[in-house]
């Protein structure tokens, strides 16, 4: 009978700590629905790709070239402008730039948002307005 009941109690705990474990799994993004997080994971890794594109293209040339510029010249191996919805654009001033990934609002009353992403030549993504 002592087996059985260790055994019960030992399930219970493996339970409790499995469910913990999952309730505590981190989303992407505070407010987006766990079913975005592919498509912020494919966003983020674009703007990676775009910025890495025009850091190369700088240091080739010494000046910014535009999105189109990267993708005719071959520096971007990226045969659309958006995903999912984000649409892409990029700024630039010299030798700084701003790649910025951009989604229409989500309708009044949804609980989903869509983040406005961007990454600069320091390489970090962030959130904008």
């Amino acid at each position: 009978m002592r087996v059985l009941v260790s055994l019960l109690v030992t399930a219970a705990l493996v339970f409790a700590i499995y469910h913990y474990y999952f309730k505590q799994m981190p989303t992407t993004d505070e407010g987006t629905a766990t079913t975005q997080a592919i498509s912020l994971t494919g966003v983020r890794s674009d703007l990676l790709q775009i910025a890495q594109a025009e850091r190369g293209y700088i240091a080739m040339n010494g000046h910014c070239a535009t999105l189109n510029e990267l993708v005719s010249g071959n520096s971007l191996a990226m045969s659309r402008s958006e995903r999912d919805g984000y649409s892409y654009s990029l700024e630039c001033s010299g030798g700084d730039f701003t790649v910025t990934a951009r989604h229409a609002p989500a309708p009044a009353g949804s609980p989903i948002r869509y983040p406005n992403l961007a990454m600069d030549a320091t390489m970090q993504v962030r959130e904008v307005n």
